[in-house]
């Protein structure tokens, strides 16, 4: 008797489930959810959903997905001329609905993962999510995991969750961890075109996940493991992270023997090989770069590593704000007045140059110092309309407005701005940025 014909009928439907999974992926015709339909999910589903495939966005903020439905994008990268025609035609379509999830083939994970105040990990999305999915998951299902987390999280956390009696990983159904890499923003690279890694609990899932991606995105590149992936996405923003770090310590190196640390760095960067350039700023913020690298530092320290470049950097890259306010006290100072009483205008209070997130934005930090130490803050944003600060609601004022300002700090250098009518108008301005290069002017002080 040959061994397939000892096989028990239920596997032997399991196993045909899984290559129907195969075939319905590379026929385009798998059924693809995306759970969470922020910055990263939706411009997934959207790439999906302009492949061919019909794809159900899932969120539990019914606002969202009434805007979906509606054609209405609220992800900057996403414009309403691309989402809508993928709604009317019928191939994307979103509901906080978790049930939608037993008539999918594919599942990607795409929800939020903060730290608590403590710098360690919140699961809490995660978990939920994985709940909801185990209660109507099916065999012959691809299940993959994009939000960033620490090394393990997949086959420590997921994998129990979802591994129902008699499914077997890599053979009843698939799982696998993809870090996102989006960068908000960034006209060149987007989801389409940022190579997607990809690592499974088994080779198995790991080639499933594999030929997912390449029906939609340009180039995948799958790796050993589940912990891989989850590592690499920690490494490139530690990477980051940790050089970000060393130029603003730098920056207070040249600050206190004055010297001009943009001219600096823009010098060292000529040299052709083994030069890196970053930049210092007012602090680091966003979703990955402020995050990220203490996920690692919370699991090594599990295995009794500390990871002192991590937490180096992480203080470094905290006490910028403080410089900032400090700076503006100073130049305060030297023009013969005091914070406490004066009108200080920020400019740019997004977390980066021309998009709306204001997550971690060091620019909140800044204006919450100087309010504590007596100033009276105003802001323009043309892509943050209004925002709540210390339990106070401000709104984004005309440009013009920081002309009546003591002194203006550039914390968001958004190309909207008009920085020669700015220098011109203004009383003041502490450049965080470098936004002004190559302007000379007594009214300037720089990081």
């Amino acid at each position: 008797m040959r061994e397939c014909d000892s096989m028990p009928e239920a596997h032997i439907e399991r196993a045909a489930a899984a290559r129907l999974l195969e075939e319905k992926i590379r026929s385009r015709a798998a059924r693809v959810g995306i759970v969470g339909l922020g910055y990263v999910g939706l411009p997934l589903a959207v790439e999906f959903a302009k492949a061919g495939f019909s794809v159900t966005g899932i969120d539990v903020s019914e606002a969202k997905t009434r805007r979906v439905n509606a054609g209405d994008s609220y992800v900057g990268d996403i414009p309403h001329a691309k989402l809508a025609p993928l709604v009317h035609s019928g191939k994307l379509w979103a509901t906080s609905d978790f049930s939608a999830v037993g008539e999918l083939d594919t599942v990607n994970i795409c929800v939020p993962t903060p730290l608590r105040k403590t710098k360690d990990p919140d699961m809490s999305f995660i978990v939920s999510a994985c709940q909801e999915i185990a209660r109507y998951m099916h065999p012959g299902m691809l299940i993959i995991l994009e939000s960033t987390t620490y090394p393990g999280t997949t086959e420590e956390l997921m994998l129990p969750m979802l591994q129902k009696p008699g499914l077997q990983v890599g053979r009843d159904f698939f799982l696998c961890f993809s870090p996102e890499r989006v960068d908000p923003g960034n006209p060149k690279y987007q989801t389409a075109n940022i190579p997607k890694v990809v690592g499974g609990c088994t080779p198995a899932c790991t080639e499933m996940g594999r030929l997912f991606y390449a029906q939609a995105l340009e180039r995948v590149v799958p790796v050993a493991s589940t912990q891989v992936a989850e590592m690499v996405k920690l490494l490139e923003n530690t990477f980051r992270m940790i050089n970000i770090g060393l130029a603003n310590e730098i920056a207070l190196m040249c600050d206190r023997m004055g010297i001009d640390v943009w001219e600096v760095i823009d010098a060292a960067a000529t040299k052709p090989f083994g030069f890196m350039p970053f930049y210092p700023g007012p602090g680091l913020g966003g979703h990955c770069i402020p995050i990220d690298p203490f996920y690692l530092s919370w699991k090594t320290k599990q295995s009794g590593v500390e990871a002192r470049f991590i937490d180096l950097a992480g203080y470094i890259n905290g006490q910028m704000p403080h410089f900032v306010a400090d700076k503006v006290q100073n130049a305060l100072n030297d023009a013969g007045k005091a914070v406490k009483g004066s009108r200080i205008h920020v400019m740019g209070v997004a977390y980066k140059r021309d998009i709306d997130d204001v997550r971690e934005s060091p620019a909140l930090d800044v204006m919450l110092l100087l309010k504590r130490r007596g100033a009276a803050i105003g802001y323009s944003d043309p892509h943050v309309p209004s925002l709540n600060m210390d339990g106070i609601n401000l709104v984004s004022e005309p440009q013009e407005a920081a002309a009546a300002a003591d002194c203006v700090v550039i914390v968001t250098d958004h190309s909207a701005f008009d920085y020669p009518a700015l220098v011109e108008r203004a009383q003041l301005v502490v450049d965080t940025r470098n936004a002004l290069k190559g302007v000379v002017s007594p009214k300037i002080v720089r990081l």
